[in-house]
């Protein structure tokens, strides 16, 4: 391996100096530092990660707490955490992902330990028990998500409310009055997870100011689960016209039952999921669909930890415009 003395011979300084240009703590004229930093270019000099972080307090870390639960959909959860990852290495920093359901007693494990310089969280819930702790802390953290409260944090999150609304009007337009969500599994709703909530909160609303019927209905997932969903949703809204599904897990089996009961998408039942673009363009039917920004969310809850630790950047939420695609699945409702 190189070493700095190697790198401080190669570009004729002292090795002193090659640390103030890797540590940033002394001013280094421009043509010094640009010639240090040839010759760490050319000899693929790398810096030992524990005496660089003795030596400027800084672990060049980002943690990524994405606690992986049975019941999200896991996928779109790593598009996250490879664009947090991506993003972070552009940056100069590495990820320490923390999959485990830890809570509170994670976000204490990383600023009492010094592990890393930043959070990001995922999975936030309207009132997480992490936030309270956030608050207290002075390291720098973002959320991939929005609580209830969001005085005090910067959060990064697709318009949820926004993305039902638009689901709702799209149907609307089309002629359908009677409306069922599938939704996410009930343990999902049961903690109060911020993005399926504030769906719902968009499709409601909306819903009540067209004159739409909303019927929702959690679903596991598994075909067996989506069978007695959609069974429940026609014994209770039997006119039930149009479909909006937030839940990747139950897309191909609502398709397949459909077509099992003899009703045409979407000549007779409109689908729209609130999905990726993969799941909406690999399904049996072409779904109409609002895509999930994964690697947007996760590029920019980065940049904001980037900024915060650079000493810029306020508290504030970003929120992503929803974009509905009309494919295949959505159609007038029948007459």
């Amino acid at each position: 391996m190189v070493t700095l003395a190697e790198v401080a011979k190669h570009a004729g300084v002292s090795a002193s100096t090659v640390s103030y240009v890797l540590s940033g703590k002394r001013s280094i004229s421009t043509g010094t530092r640009e010639r240090v930093e040839r010759s760490i270019h050319q000899l693929g000099y790398h810096p030992n990660a524990g005496a660089r972080a003795l030596a400027s307090s800084r672990s060049n870390v980002i943690a990524l707490m994405m606690p992986l639960r049975t019941d999200m959909y896991v996928p779109v959860m790593m598009e996250i955490a490879v664009a947090v990852a991506t993003t972070a290495r552009a940056h100069g920093y590495d990820v320490l992902l923390l999959t485990g359901d830890e809570g509170p007693a994670a976000v204490r494990r990383v600023t009492g330990s010094g592990l890393a310089d930043a959070m990001i969280l995922m999975d936030v819930e309207l009132t997480d028990e992490r936030l309270p702790l956030l608050r207290e802390t002075t390291q720098p953290a973002v959320l991939i998500g929005l609580p209830a409260d969001t005085a005090g944090l910067t959060c990064v999150d697709l318009d949820f409310e926004a993305t039902g609304a638009l689901c709702v009007d799209h149907l609307a337009d089309l002629g359908h009055r009677d409306v069922a969500v599938i939704g996410e599994a009930p343990a999902v709703y049961e903690r109060h997870t911020g993005f399926a909530e504030r769906t719902l909160v968009g499709l409601r609303w909306r819903a009540r100011e067209l004159g739409v019927r909303l019927l929702h209905r959690p679903c596991d997932a598994g075909y067996g689960p989506t069978s007695a969903t959609l069974a429940r949703v026609f014994d209770e809204r039997p006119g039930t016209t149009g479909f909006v599904v937030q839940n990747e897990s139950a897309v191909e089996p609502l398709l397949g039952l459909l077509r099992q009961q003899g009703r045409a998408v979407p000549e007779d039942v409109s689908v729209i999921a609130v999905c990726p673009d993969q799941v909406a363009l690999q399904a049996s039917v072409r779904l109409t669909s609002v895509a999930i920004p994964a690697e947007e969310m996760g590029r920019s809850a980065v940049e904001r930890i980037v900024a915060k630790l650079a000493g810029r950047g306020a508290d504030e939420v970003e929120l992503i415009a929803p974009e509905l695609t009309v494919r295949a699945s959505s159609g007038q409702a029948p007459s």
